[in-house]
């Protein structure tokens, strides 16, 4: 078991991130950044805090004990003048926000962009939306499961003969938190290798979910076709997809390139099909790839999980086991590398979760501290900015924090 260490200091020690977003896409964007240093402050609504601790799992808020991890609380009714006040002050020290209130929303609540500039030249301001700041919905709510949708991905995900599928989890969310971290690291070199001020980063979900796609428009604009799904195999390479093994395990399969195509087919006792006109070529398997599946398959499913894997091993053949969450956390290249960690919960015990990505040789990240409780370092956040533990008992008195 890891253990945290208050005096960590990260790369991006002395970058302070004021976090005002709720669920999971700005919560990615600042997990990030607190990973390797910076001090991430979670400006929480007073007495509910962000909706991810109300997820709850055997009554435990493990989203939040993961997304929260190394992060900073403090509680904050923004409907109150005195809390706007407040986070303009904590604003002139700080180095980025992150906001994800329907566009629109941060204006009308006289904290825009013009007046956190004012306050702060150099300020990051990250706009979290569904849809972006503009465009006709910008004001549709930014549900990941919305852009999932209207992204093509669903269209793309799931077997041709069935619905569209949607990912069972907040892939969009998750995608654009890292697109958001990169593009913060993007703005703070700006400022300071060319003196730049501080600028808005308009981050919706739609965009970055629509970049996975890859080169899905220019494919529509030379065939003028839509591509149907293909379940785990693929449109574009084959062999390729999941078989299933004799002992009721699942193996997958990459035969992306044609050398690798060649060697499975040899391997499996099939080098017949290297010279075969159906097969020869990536195309040729592609547009046959239904037929190079129950080939490919029948080999597989003749075999245990355990008999396929010694093969494919020794062969260098490009294949993995299909793992559930139980298999991960019992194999040994995940334990050896620690892609999983445990660290100390008051609640748990030990709580597990992804270890930091990615991995930094002379400047990692680390682990400061666990998920906060609401407003936890509220005398210590605002002390900063001259308001006396007695000033910050008044205002929670009165609902402002």
């Amino acid at each position: 078991m890891l253990s945290f260490d208050e005096n960590f200091k990260g790369p991006l020690d002395g970058k302070t991130v004021l976090d005002l977003s709720r669920l999971v896409a700005g919560n990615m964007v600042s997990l990030q950044l607190a990973d390797y240093g910076a001090e991430v402050i979670k400006i929480e609504p007073a007495g509910k805090g962000d909706p991810l601790r109300h997820w709850l799992t055997n009554n435990i808020p493990v989203n939040w004990k993961v997304y929260a991890r190394n992060k900073k609380s403090v509680s904050m009714e923004l409907r109150e003048a005195d809390a706007r006040d407040i986070l303009l002050r904590l604003v002139e020290q700080a180095d980025v926000m992150i906001e994800n209130y329907r566009p629109g929303t941060l204006e009308k609540m006289g904290l825009g962009p013009d007046v956190l500039h004012a306050r702060n030249p150099k300020l990051i301001l990250v706009r979290v939306s569904g849809f972006g700041q503009t465009g006709p919905y910008k004001h549709r709510p930014g549900f990941g499961t919305l852009v999932e949708a209207m992204s093509g991905f669903a269209d793309r995900n799931g077997f041709e003969d069935r619905e569209p599928v949607l990912p069972p989890l907040a892939m969009a969310d998750m995608i654009a938190g890292l697109y958001g971290a990169m593009a913060v690291l993007i703005a703070i070199r700006e400022c300071e290798v060319k003196g730049g001020d501080g600028q808005v980063i308009d981050l919706s979900l739609l965009e970055p979910m629509y970049s996975i796609l890859g080169a899905e428009a220019a494919w529509h604009q030379v065939t003028g076709d839509v591509r149907e799904r293909a379940g785990s195999g693929s449109n574009t390479s084959s062999p390729r997809n999941v078989y299933a093994t004799s002992d009721g395990k699942w193996l997958a399969m990459s035969g992306s390139i044609q050398s690798m195509a060649e060697r499975i087919f040899r391997v499996i006792g099939r080098d017949d099909m290297n010279s075969d006109p159906k097969f020869r070529t990536n195309t040729d398997r592609v547009a046959n790839r239904q037929e190079v599946d129950e080939i490919v398959g029948g080999w597989i499913g003749a075999r245990t999980l355990d008999e396929c894997m010694e093969v494919f091993d020794r062969e260098n053949v490009t294949v993995a086991p299909v793992y559930n969450i139980a298999q991960i956390m019992d194999d040994p290249h995940f334990r050896e590398r620690e892609i999983n960690v445990e660290l100390p919960d008051e609640d748990m015990g030990t709580v597990a979760m992804h270890n930091i990505v990615p991995r930094l040789s002379r400047t990692p990240g680390g682990f400061a501290r666990p998920a906060p409780t609401l407003g936890q370092h509220n005398e210590e956040i605002l002390g900063r900015i001259g308001i006396p533990a007695t000033e910050v008992a008044a205002l929670k008195e009165r609902g402002v924090l």
